[in-house]
């Protein structure tokens, strides 16, 4: 199993793990199957030129692009079998995690492993995993509707499900690090692809963030003068099929892509929200 942990500012990354052994799998599980065969009928459906069909594939995939990408990215690890984790333990399958040594210390790795392995990852997702479960039959009155089938219904079935794997990520990783079984792979192939980029953010910006997490309520100041150094993105939206290509790895071009987007929003959300509280009231007179 190869898992990578990409930065995407100073302050985010994406965890994402590609299954090197997926393709010689050749038992696959119910769930497995019913996932294949959703795919498949999504996938019939958006070829569809009108229809139904074709605007819930629209209007799907404009939601899909919302989730946030920590939760794909959660939702790329495997869940935890006994067999997965018999084979796990006894060395037949080896772990590793690829990251840009030049932006991240190991230090920093294992603490964001921790997050994403942490209870507040794991009990975020059981609660809205219920959550959907709850609510799925409260939309079963929608079946009598002839014709269209019952959305709200399959909406709240795909959400329990999409929580369930990414509660079972989160619950992976926290397996992996008790067992001491993930091995730190620094990857200077990552490293050339950040160079590249031309990033204007320092290692030493980088390290005074991570290492600033349990001083922050110090009066050290930041860059920005507050104790925290400002949220900077490290990577652009041309930058996922990068990635993706360099390393071999093409489905995970729109994983990056989605958290660039989603990141990258959010900063802009925040700075236009900030400009425009510094703004103040306008002076008395002036129109």
């Amino acid at each position: 199993m190869r898992l990578f942990l990409l930065p995407i500012s100073t302050k985010q990354s994406l965890i994402y793990c590609q299954r090197i052994n997926q393709q010689l799998t050749k038992e696959k599980t119910y769930i497995d199957k019913i996932t294949i065969k959703a795919a498949t009928t999504w996938l019939g459906w958006e070829k569809h030129e009108k229809g139904w069909q074709k605007k819930l594939t629209i209007y799907g995939n404009k939601l899909f692009q919302r989730l946030p990408y920590e939760e794909w990215g959660l939702k790329s690890i495997p869940p935890l079998s006994a067999r997965r984790k018999s084979d796990e333990l006894d060395g037949k399958e080896k772990i590793r995690i690829e990251f840009p040594k030049s932006l991240m210390k190991q230090g920093a790795v294992i603490e964001q492993l921790e997050y994403f392995g942490g209870k507040e990852k794991f009990g975020f997702h059981s609660k809205w995993m219920w959550g959907s479960i709850l609510g799925m039959p409260i939309s079963a009155p929608f079946a009598l509707i002839p014709i269209v089938p019952n959305i709200p219904f399959f909406y709240l079935a795909f959400r329990a499900w999409s929580h369930w794997r990414a509660r079972s990520g989160s619950a992976h990783i926290e397996f992996l690090l008790e067992n001491k079984l993930i091995e730190l792979a620094p990857s200077s192939i990552l490293d050339k692809v950040y160079a590249v980029q031309g990033i204007g953010v320092s290692l030493k910006e980088l390290d005074k963030e991570v290492e600033g997490m349990k001083t922050r309520s110090s009066s050290n100041a930041g860059l920005d003068g507050s104790g925290e150094v400002p949220t900077t993105m490290l990577l652009s939206p041309s930058d996922g099929r990068l990635i993706a290509e360099c390393v071999e790895v093409p489905e995970m071009e729109q994983e990056i892509e989605r958290a660039i987007h989603q990141v990258g929003g959010a900063l802009k959300a925040k700075k236009e929200s900030e400009e425009e509280a510094n703004k103040g009231p306008e002076a008395p007179g002036k129109q």
